[in-house]
């Protein structure tokens, strides 16, 4: 593959500390011979599979979300829950898709945000951390039908 492609290409950008999708992201990835990058502060096993990188960060706040955010470019599937992520991956026209299935779009990305502004309040407010739903096989089924169409419509453009 030429360099000039290989920089078209779009790739799979994911925020892998306590990422649940992985293994979707993984299969994905193969099926469409995409370059796959894991970005995270440990804990992560090497792949043999020649399309996968993985990006150790310093254990910082945030560095993983920096890191993806200053290499991704246009095209690219960024995969994360972090919503100001979701944020400056939009701002660089990437496509952004939360683990659930979900995609943030420039139409909901501002509902998101302030949404995530109301929940740091109210925990500030009332001292109660809130509850995360736990992770579906349904929300697994969701994401992983997401990410192939998301995929499909990326190579497309």
């Amino acid at each position: 593959m030429s360099e000039s492609t290989e920089n078209t290409r779009p790739r799979l950008l994911v925020d892998a500390d306590a990422c649940p999708v992985k293994a979707e992201c993984e299969r994905v990835a193969e099926r469409h011979r995409i370059e796959m990058i894991l970005v995270s502060n440990g804990g992560i096993r090497p792949s043999r599979n020649p399309l996968i990188k993985i990006v150790i960060v310093p254990p910082e706040p945030d560095a993983a979300d920096d890191w993806i955010a200053e290499n991704a470019r246009a095209r690219d599937v960024i995969v994360t829950n972090d919503i100001p992520l979701a944020s400056r991956g939009l701002e660089i026209g990437a496509r952004v898709l939360k683990a659930n299935g979900q995609e943030f779009t420039e139409a909901n990305i501002g509902n998101a945000l302030a949404g995530r502004e109301i929940a740091a309040h109210m925990r500030e407010v009332t001292g109660e951390q809130g509850r995360n739903a736990s992770f579906t096989q349904k929300d697994r089924s969701k994401f992983s039908s997401a990410l192939e169409v998301l995929v499909q419509v990326v190579l497309r453009d």
